[in-house]
């Protein structure tokens, strides 16, 4: 089992910071932040937290730093519709309620959904059953050619902005399931241009933006354009919190906005064909 000094280094080194810059950011010594990574003293409690808080490290592993320093973890895990989680389960209803007519989808940390709206659910009737049994993946479910693919125009830029940003999740805190659902999905294969690093924490491909990038489906013969924003909880303490998403599409043109807004509801999309 690692110990809070081997934690704390590969932390260190993943946010690619010298013993003297985490010593200065956190206001402790340099000889300090040395004596804990080889174990020559044991940080309190309240010490593992600073530094992990200058190093962002994440909830989850906020509490692995914890036990590994011999301490009891501080950040509790528990379903979004526990009763301890009420008020924020029913912040993110509100939040998706209102962006109808609009889809707006909320998911995890490896992007399984947890809600949507009821402007996202005609979208699931022409998705193969297999994708939608719990747990519902964003990912898996807009790229298999079971799922949401054969409407998505403008396939491989939507590929490109998901393998952008689970890259930069990756960086930020490793993950096996997320890098396993990277290798499945989106890892790059022999026809990607040759500077599309293959190594899902590297530095990715050239995005402009994730907003500019708009998604296109092609639905009922009419072509829709949507861009989307993220939304998470700004300083959550409970490790649901901390890993929740809204993703919020919004119409990118008129034609779009007029689809969504059509009273008297809007034509399902076509059940996808066999994969090409």
């Amino acid at each position: 089992m690692p110990t809070i000094g081997d934690l704390l280094r590969q932390w260190r080194h993943r946010r690619r910071l010298s013993q003297l810059d985490l010593a200065l950011a956190a206001g402790v010594s340099a000889r300090h932040v040395s004596l804990i990574e080889t174990g020559k003293t044991n940080p309190s409690a309240a010490m593992v937290l600073r530094l992990a808080d200058h190093l962002a490290v994440p909830l989850r592993e906020r509490n692995r730093l914890l036990l590994a320093a011999g301490f009891a973890p501080r950040y509790p895990e528990r379903p979004l519709d526990d009763e301890a989680l009420a008020a924020a389960g029913a912040a993110v209803a509100r939040v998706l309620r209102a962006h109808e007519p609009y889809p707006a989808v909320a998911f995890d940390r490896r992007w399984n959904i947890l809600r949507t709206n009821r402007a996202v659910e005609p979208f699931f009737a022409g998705v193969d059953p297999a994708l939608l049994r719990p747990p519902v993946n964003l990912v898996r479910l807009g790229l298999d050619p079971r799922g949401f693919a054969p409407l998505v125009v403008n396939l491989d830029d939507v590929r490109t902005v998901f393998r952008a940003r689970i890259r930069r999740q990756l960086a930020l805190a490793p993950d096996p399931e997320l890098t396993a659902l990277y290798d499945e999905l989106l890892a790059p294969g022999a026809a990607d241009p040759p500077d599309q690093d293959p190594d899902p924490a590297g530095p990715g491909p050239a995005v402009a933006s994730d907003v500019v990038i708009p998604m296109v489906l092609r639905v009922a013969g009419r072509e829709l354009r949507l861009f989307s924003t993220i939304t998470t909880f700004g300083t959550p303490v409970d490790i649901t919190l901390a890993e929740v998403a809204i993703e919020s599409y919004y119409p990118a043109d008129a034609e779009t906005a007029a689809y969504f807004e059509e009273p008297g509801g809007r034509p399902r999309p076509p059940a996808p064909g066999p994969a090409e």
